[in-house]
């Protein structure tokens, strides 16, 4: 008898989904790539820190088709030469047997674009939770999915918020030299032209540029009545900075690369009533006690800005193979697209490139030192 138990234990063990205590004992890896050191780190740990407390969640409910989901971070350091790397790596461990369900990230849109040139070819699903380029879903890839808007539709968003809330006319558009900035700059241009706003400035800038007294004044000679900035967080409080201790009046609007905590602490003080664009609602407005409550315990800390996306990223993830019953990136792949699928950013339909056919964009303004949603 003792040896027979034995023997069904094993089988037990051996079969994929066999629990432990009511939790699978077997595992697929979700990598989770964004910038985890560095300048944009905490953005990044935002990301992460949502696809843990979702893989957390999962787990406790069984996990995805019997598996445990293991989250494996990878930093991409915000360097495109990294990101890369990082796909090169994920590449040799699919190639060497690991059982992969897929990739949430890259967090930028050049990380993402020169990551995807790998992981086109490899059996997986890849889930950006904020890379906004518009030009990644137009290359014809099968395995890429984002929750999150394009620049064309936050760029439609910003354009109307500064015509028709903030009554702009003449806007001065600054960007960062990245793909992002520049391709978020391009793209506000012609939504503000449709819109019958004039463009009187356009200047770019480095990323992680600190001081801006060029800038200020360009910006003050063009006379613009509201400035727009397409980049990060970590040059958009030392521009507005400079442009408050400038006297400059006129109202700006950051984007979404500026939605984070570091956009108000680093301002000195000056972030007050500005405006950031952002591709999700504050965690506390959409996510229960209980889910904050788990996000400390996963994460010792409070959820930041793209929490959410990381979480809702990672359920796209499980959603897509719950629905093929399988994971099959294939087969997930072809059961996301036109399906809906529930996530904390919102009721979210893929089309067939990817893309979230009915995104929503939020604007925030910074009252008291946080950030306060105004739209919608």
């Amino acid at each position: 008898m003792r040896r027979l138990l034995v023997v069904l234990l094993l089988t037990c063990l051996a079969l994929a989904g066999c629990t432990r205590g009511g939790e699978p004992t077997e595992e697929v890896i979700v990598y989770v790539a964004a910038p985890l050191s560095g300048f944009q780190a905490n953005g990044g740990q935002t990301v992460l820190g949502g696809a843990r407390l979702a893989a957390a969640r999962l787990n406790r409910a069984g996990g995805v088709l019997g598996y445990a989901v293991k989250v494996v971070p990878m930093d991409d350091e915000s360097d495109s030469e990294v990101a890369l790397a990082v796909a090169e790596e994920i590449r040799a461990a699919v190639a060497g047997g690991q059982r992969v369900l897929g990739v949430i990230g890259h967090y930028n849109s050049g990380q993402t674009l020169a990551a995807m040139e790998v992981y086109k070819d490899l059996p997986l699903i890849v889930v950006t939770p904020t890379a906004s380029e518009v030009s990644i879903t137009q290359r014809g890839y099968r395995n890429f999915f984002r929750v999150n808007a394009n620049d064309a539709v936050q760029a439609r968003v910003a354009a109307d918020f500064l015509v028709d809330r903030l009554g702009a006319r003449r806007v001065a558009v600054l960007h960062n030299d990245t793909e992002y900035g520049v391709g978020l700059a391009r793209e506000i241009a012609a939504a503000l032209a449709q819109r019958g706003a004039e463009v009187v400035l356009t200047r770019q800038v480095a990323e992680g540029q600190e001081r801006y007294d060029a800038e200020v004044a360009a910006v003050q000679q063009a006379a613009a009545d509201a400035i727009f900035y397409a980049g990060y967080e970590i040059e958009a409080p030392y521009l507005r900075a400079a442009l408050v201790q400038a006297g400059v009046t006129a109202p700006m609007l950051a984007s979404d690369g500026a939605f984070l905590a570091a956009t108000i602490d680093e301002a000195g003080g000056a972030a007050e009533g500005m405006y950031v664009s952002a591709f999700a609602p504050s965690p506390q407005s959409v996510a229960d006690a209980q889910w904050i409550k788990d996000y400390q315990a996963v994460e010792f800390r409070n959820p930041d800005t793209y929490s959410v996306n990381g979480f809702s990223a990672m359920m796209v993830l499980a959603e897509g193979a719950a629905r093929a019953k399988s994971l099959d990136a294939r087969q997930i792949a072809d059961a996301l697209r036109g399906a809906t699928v529930e996530t904390l950013v919102g009721r979210l339909t893929f089309d067939q490139r990817g893309d979230v056919a009915n995104p929503t964009v939020y604007i925030f303004q910074v009252k008291d030192n946080a950030f306060v949603q105004v739209s919608p």
